[in-house]
């Protein structure tokens, strides 16, 4: 009864949510439904009533060896320990550094420096990686100019994985500061001024201070990042596999898109697009609870 009264109360909160819930489910719920094509032999011209039901033939790439996803298997768990290594930390590291600054308006101008290149599509991103770091780009041609030796790096399937992970630092490490800038704001300023007049410097304020107030913080996004972490970036990866080649470059979502639109598997790959959102929700439980076991709140309470 109170909840009702309460919604009476705001209305106009419930106005201005409605679009974005009913959004949410259309486009979020709704084609939950679609996964039902894992267990068919679907067809886009028959209606998914009308495909036949083979029961879990579409997932026997899980235990017939099929070599394609195997090798998609391992190049994205290899990215994804990359980038939750090393790309992860990096916003909180870099919202440190931009708290540390002294004066605002430097502050500011570097945040928006940061924050630039997430509003960015993938297409430019890669082409301006392509310009600075191909072999006629910019790098190389002031190389040549002097005469050193050309570095080759965009093109070179070793190199693809370390490339992968600095354009997505470059790109959305600094979008990603937001949320941490805004935690460290909240943080009591009297817990500084107590520990510098016991004579904290400024590293161990940041220790006993900054750290412990951000872990929460830091759990939380970690465990919503380990729930999308088979996604290691389709459209970034899609629009740089033709120098790389499939070995070096497959990763899940391309496989999905390789196996499905481009060579009509439709069911096998729903199954594999199943098959990474189970996991992914298995993962969020799983460092839910572990969470819980270091006293942390995680994505919910128990």
């Amino acid at each position: 009864m109170g909840s009702i009264k309460r919604l009476g109360r705001d209305k106009l909160l419930v106005a201005l949510g409605l679009p974005g819930a009913i959004a949410l489910i259309l486009f979020q719920y709704v084609p939950l439904l679609g996964n039902v094509i894992a267990f068919q032999d679907y067809q886009p011209y028959l209606e998914i009533n009308e495909a036949p039901f083979v029961g879990l033939e579409n997932f026997s790439f899980l235990w017939d060896g099929n070599v394609q996803f195997l090798n998609a298997l391992v190049n994205t768990l290899t990215l994804t320990v990359i980038q939750t290594v090393l790309v992860f930390p990096v916003p909180l590291v870099l919202a440190l550094l931009l708290n540390s600054l002294a004066g605002e308006r430097l502050k500011r101008l570097l945040q928006s420096i940061l924050y630039l290149p997430h509003f960015l599509s993938w297409v430019i991103v890669v082409a301006l990686f392509q310009q600075m770091l191909g072999n006629a780009g910019m790098l190389n041609t002031f190389l040549v100019q002097n005469d050193f030796p050309l570095i080759q790096i965009i093109g070179v399937p070793e190199l693809f994985k370390a490339l992968i992970t600095a354009q997505v630092i470059w790109k959305d490490a600094g979008w990603g500061t937001i949320i941490f800038l805004a935690a460290i704001s909240q943080i009591d300023q009297e817990q500084y001024e107590a520990a510098a007049v016991d004579g904290a410097n400024a590293w161990q304020r940041l220790i006993n201070i900054t750290l412990p107030a951000l872990k929460g913080l830091f759990i939380l996004l970690l465990i919503l990042r380990l729930g999308n972490s088979l996604s290691v970036g389709f459209e970034q990866i899609i629009l740089q596999q033709g120098p790389v080649g499939l070995e070096a470059s497959e990763v899940l979502d391309t496989w999905v898109y390789n196996n499905g639109i481009i060579g009509g598997n439709w069911g096998m790959s729903t199954a594999a697009g199943l098959v990474k959102s189970v996991v992914g929700i298995g993962l969020v439980i799983g460092a839910n609870k572990l969470a819980h076991l270091f006293g942390e709140r995680g994505v919910y309470s128990k």
